[in-house]
């Protein structure tokens, strides 16, 4: 008997793997948040499976997605990354996420360590939440909630983080559960977010 998931993962390995591994788990790293949200933005335009085929080497393309490493990316690095054919080759995209470093460690700067973390859970009052979806026609792309983040950090200066972006970012992360409700991993998901 097979366990029953979310039917977008179809039968792709990878995907099935980051469906049931991944996605939705609460993250808390400021590293792993910022990670996930500049591979969003590189997403926009393409598909998430194809970011994921590609995840390992934009890793290392950005030194592991270190806040203090991307921040001090200049011209010799943004030549680098264009040149990279493991990755996504946009210019903007790239100086977008050297901008979300240094936003990020201005945050932390600002505000102390987990700053990202705090500022992106607030939207959600510290916790998630958990939508009981029955079927994927009823998840939105975006909600009023990823309306007033993308507005937020937009305001900050991040790029590339439209409310539906902003939405599919906070669907990956645990800001909420959208497995649907029949999925195995919809009840697992929501016991990692009151633990």
């Amino acid at each position: 008997m097979t366990a029953s998931r979310c039917a977008w993962p179809g039968e792709d390995p990878l995907y099935v793997a980051y469906h049931d591994e991944e996605w939705g788990v609460p993250e808390h790293d400021d590293r792993a948040l910022y990670e996930k949200l500049m591979l969003d933005g590189f997403q926009a335009g393409l598909s998430w499976i194809t970011i994921l085929r590609k995840r390992e080497a934009f890793r290392k393309a950005f030194k592991g997605f270190e806040p203090e490493k991307v921040a001090r990316f200049g011209e010799r690095d943004i030549a680098r990354l264009l040149a990279d054919p493991g990755i996504v080759r946009h210019r903007g995209k790239i100086e977008a996420a050297i901008a979300g470093a240094r936003i990020v460690l201005d945050m932390r700067e600002t505000d102390g360590e987990g700053a990202f973390d705090r500022f992106l859970w607030g939207f959600v009052d510290g916790r998630p939440v958990q939508n009981r979806w029955r079927a994927m026609s009823e998840i939105p792309a975006q909600t009023e909630m990823s309306v007033r983040l993308s507005k937020a950090l937009k305001e900050k200066g991040f790029r590339f983080v439209g409310p539906t972006i902003v939405y599919a970012f906070a669907q990956a992360v645990g800001l909420v559960n959208d497995h649907t409700a029949a999925c195995f991993r919809h009840a697992e998901v929501a016991r990692l977010a009151k633990g």
